[in-house]
């Protein structure tokens, strides 16, 4: 993404949560974005997490998917409650463009740092973009524990042999 795109990317997510807070606000200029890519929208307030929400794949050109992500990871993340007005003022908004997720036959070929990792065993499912591994320290088996859990299941559901593993990139800014 070029620098303008990025530019572009976070004033459409800082728009989306001002007009939901009925603060004011200026439409960017938008160009392109069109392409449908999967994408994750992290609100901070200083260190602390205050919203997380994405999509694996494109649902939307990400002009559109943006701003409705930056809503949802500001009022609708079930870990934590709406923010109000006077939260604003506080939060960093970080966006995580992703490349297209694939199978791995082995654990090898995920490297932590570089990959975000998707566990899928049955019908439960979680996901940790890539930089959560810098955010937190994990080494790989602590963050494969942390993944089943996050997933709902034990901490060691990672090494069933029906766990099905899909590594991705993302391309993150704020």
């Amino acid at each position: 993404m070029t620098t303008e795109e990025r530019k572009v990317l976070l004033e459409l997510a800082r728009n989306a949560v001002k007009e939901h807070l009925g603060l004011p606000f200026k439409e960017p200029e938008i160009k392109g974005l069109e392409e449908k890519r999967g994408a994750f929208v992290t609100l901070n307030e200083g260190k602390d997490l205050r919203g997380c929400i994405g999509y694996i794949i494109g649902i939307k050109p990400l002009y559109k998917q943006i701003p409705m992500l930056a809503v949802e990871a500001a009022f609708a993340d079930p870990r934590f409650p709406p923010v109000r007005k006077e939260e604003y003022s506080l939060l960093s908004f970080e966006i995580s463009i992703l490349s297209v997720p694939r199978t791995i036959a082995e654990l090898d070929e995920f490297v932590l740092h570089r990959d975000g990792i998707i566990l899928t065993v049955g019908s439960y499912r979680a996901v940790f973009l890539p930089q959560v591994a810098d955010e937190t320290g994990w080494s790989k088996q602590e963050m494969l524990d942390a993944l089943s859990r996050k997933a709902g299941l034990p901490a060691d559901a990672w090494k069933s042999r029906n766990a099905i593993f899909q590594t991705f990139t993302a391309e993150v800014f704020s």
